[in-house]
């Protein structure tokens, strides 16, 4: 592991309980991590205590092996970037990438032709001397990420990098991101409380709700098998289905379903993605009645009553659009995405 966080805790004066009451994380080198949650859960304050800009109450933060409590910012080794990226207006795009560099005592040269490679990088070559109200907000966001980078930082902090750019910026931004972490191997941690950017962008996603770690996992593995309902819910889950295991099956209400990983006998709680939830017109062992389709954009939101039980299916537009409340549909709960709620 590059980075580690062991028992970190913080809080504040007045307040009822910590931001961070104890926080344990490892970040895998070379690896893009995402710290996910909503506002409040603590993200930004994990970020500040990482680079040295608030002191922990208590806990470490332990880089390559080596223990930061105590270090100021520019002996750590991090570099980070703000959702303002906060370039100095005096410097052109040049002085403000090679700024770093120069507070080092880097020769000139060697300035100039680092801060050119990685101006290059950004896709920001022959803008080098233009001054900050000169660039576009999605121009200014790659010249703060070019200005971390070409420090070459053993570790590298986003913090909220896209949230102030529209859709089409952010798209951008998050390719140029992912394309630059792995060509460059820098270790990585992001925040982020966008779920959907944390699933495209991320090798593994952190989950902070209430300032402790809800889950740690891959992005696939955290919406397939979330260890909570919390963390379900987080993710979009829709769907819990309370019932009772018996043998290899799931009986809920007067359904009976499949399972591929049963797990002991008894009561249980189960969910299912709405986009794994499959529908087919026509009669079929498991049917459904539709009350309602709502159009979500790219895909189609279907309500339906099941043994009068709800269930949430998310399909493609093109395949809800002949659906009207009160059809008749065949469902299927495929046993591979049913998974039993641990507890």
């Amino acid at each position: 592991m590059t980075l580690e966080l062991r028992n970190l805790r913080k809080a504040w004066p007045g307040a009822g309980q910590p931001t961070i009451p104890g926080l344990d994380l490892a970040v895998a080198a070379g690896s893009l991590t995402v710290l996910l949650g909503p506002s409040g859960s603590g993200k930004t304050t994990v970020m500040k205590l990482i680079a040295g800009h608030l002191a922990p109450d208590s806990g470490e933060v332990i880089l390559k092996g080596r223990t930061l409590t105590g270090l100021p910012p520019e002996r750590r080794g991090v570099a980070m970037v703000f959702q303002d990226p906060l370039l100095f207006p005096h410097l052109t795009l040049a002085g403000n990438v090679g700024f770093g560099l120069k507070m080092r005592g880097e020769p000139a040269a060697r300035i100039e032709a680092e801060v050119a490679a990685m101006l290059a990088r950004v896709q920001l070559a022959g803008l080098g001397a233009r001054r900050p109200d000169q660039l576009s907000g999605g121009q200014q966001q790659r010249a703060a990420l070019a200005r971390a980078l070409v420090l070459r930082p053993d570790l590298l902090l986003l913090d909220e990098p896209l949230a102030s750019l529209d859709a089409g910026l952010r798209d951008e931004m998050r390719a140029l991101i992912r394309g630059l972490q792995r060509e460059t191997g820098v270790t990585t941690l992001m925040v982020t409380h966008d779920q959907s950017e944390a699933v495209v962008m991320a090798d593994r996603i952190a989950l902070l709700l209430d300032g402790q770690l809800a889950q740690a996992a891959a992005p696939a593995e955290i919406l397939r098998r979330p260890e909570t309902e919390a963390v379900a819910r987080f993710f979009g889950g829709v769907n819990f289905l309370d019932g009772v295991v018996e043998g290899a099956g799931f009986r809920w209400g007067p359904v009976r379903l499949a399972l591929d990983r049963p797990g002991p006998p008894g009561p249980a709680r189960l969910t299912i993605r709405p986009e794994a939830v499959l529908l087919h017109p026509g009669p079929g062992q498991l049917a459904a009645k539709v009350r309602g389709v709502t159009l979500l954009g790219t895909q189609s939101r279907v309500e339906l009553a099941l043994a009068g039980e709800p269930l949430t299916a998310l399909l493609q537009p093109a395949a809800a659009e002949a659906l009207r409340p009160g059809d008749t549909v065949a469902v299927t709960l495929p046993p591979a995405a049913l998974w039993r709620l641990p507890g």
